[in-house]
C-alpha cells in the first residue's frame, strides 16, 4: 500500500526519526524478505511483485532513517560537559 511511500515522504521532509524504530523497520524488512522467498521457492505467483516493492520501500526506509539518526547525533548539543 501506501504506508511506505507515505512514511519515506515524512522521513525526507522532516529528517527527524523521533518516534520511530529502527529494529522494527529491520524485523519488518525481514518478514517482507521471508515472504519473498516463500513466493520464490512454493508458491510463485503476481503477489511477488507486492513483495519485491514493499522489500524496496522498507530498504530506502531504513536507509534513510539511518542517515537522519546520525545527522540528528552530529547536531546533537550537550547542556553541560560530560567528565
Amino acid at each position: 500500500g501506501i504506508c511506505w511511500p507515505v512514511s519515506i515522504y515524512k522521513l525526507i521532509k522532516s529528517k527527524r526519526t523521533e518516534g520511530k524504530s529502527l529494529l522494527f523497520v529491520v524485523i519488518v524488512w525481514f518478514g517482507y524478505l521471508s515472504g519473498l522467498i516463500h513466493k520464490i521457492w512454493f508458491n510463485y505467483d503476481l503477489v511477488i511483485i507486492l513483495y519485491i516493492s514493499n522489500l524496496i520501500l522498507v530498504f530506502i526506509d531504513i536507509l534513510l532513517h539511518i542517515k537522519y539518526s546520525r545527522h540528528s547525533m552530529d547536531t546533537l548539543k550537550v547542556p553541560f560537559p560530560l567528565r
